[in-house]
């Protein structure tokens, strides 16, 4: 027998995850009705769809800005997009908006992803990591794992896409981004920002 699900529930899924209706209705099927696990199965199978998606080039979107705490920080970012038609969807607008409030609440974010952080950086934090103390008697292939895992968390701390949406901690920008491109059909990259900070 299959579970009768609320079309206020549906609703509920979609606008949180942005797949369509049926799609929604399924997974609340699948997982007996519970919320939670019915987005983390849409999420699964977003994220899914959307890695197709992400060679496919960006050249229409926005630049936007955002001015925060009484004029103290300033935030500029470009976000692209594959067409007009999505750059001007108000959903399209408001997840930019998104991303430059996060960028303006990530005061230790200064790249979209880890991959533009210079290797250099990640060559001097190997060194730095490598002489501290707790580290000294250890045997070497642990004492790498070791230095690589705190290397992987501070670069992370350093990158847009790796943070936790200051709106729902249990996603990550990159995620977020993920989730939209199901929704609009279309590939979304940040392309660049610029955060200022009065007096600094």
């Amino acid at each position: 027998m299959t579970l009768e699900i609320s079309s206020a529930l549906v609703k509920e899924l979609r606008q949180k995850t942005g797949a369509g209706m049926m799609n929604c209705k399924k997974a609340l099927q699948e997982t007996n009705g519970d919320f939670e696990e019915a987005v983390k199965t849409l999420r699964q199978k977003g994220l899914a769809a959307a890695d197709k998606k992400v060679d496919r080039k960006t050249i229409e979107g926005v630049v936007n800005s955002y001015i925060h705490a009484g004029g103290k920080i300033g935030v500029l970012v470009e976000v692209n997009c594959e067409t007009d038609f999505v750059a001007r969807r108000e959903e399209f607008q408001e997840l930019v908006q998104n991303i430059a409030m996060q960028i303006a609440a990530s005061p230790d974010v200064l790249y979209v992803n880890t991959n533009e952080i210079p290797k250099e950086f990640f060559l001097a934090e190997k060194e730095i990591e490598s002489e501290k103390q707790d580290l000294i008697n250890k045997p070497e292939e642990i004492k790498e794992k070791i230095i690589l895992g705190r290397i992987e968390k501070t670069l992370k701390n350093l990158s847009l896409l790796d943070q936790a949406f200051i709106r729902d901690s249990n996603i990550t920008i990159d995620e977020l981004i993920k989730e939209k491109i199901t929704l609009f059909g279309e590939n979304i990259k940040i392309k660049r920002f610029t955060r200022y900070t009065l007096g600094s």
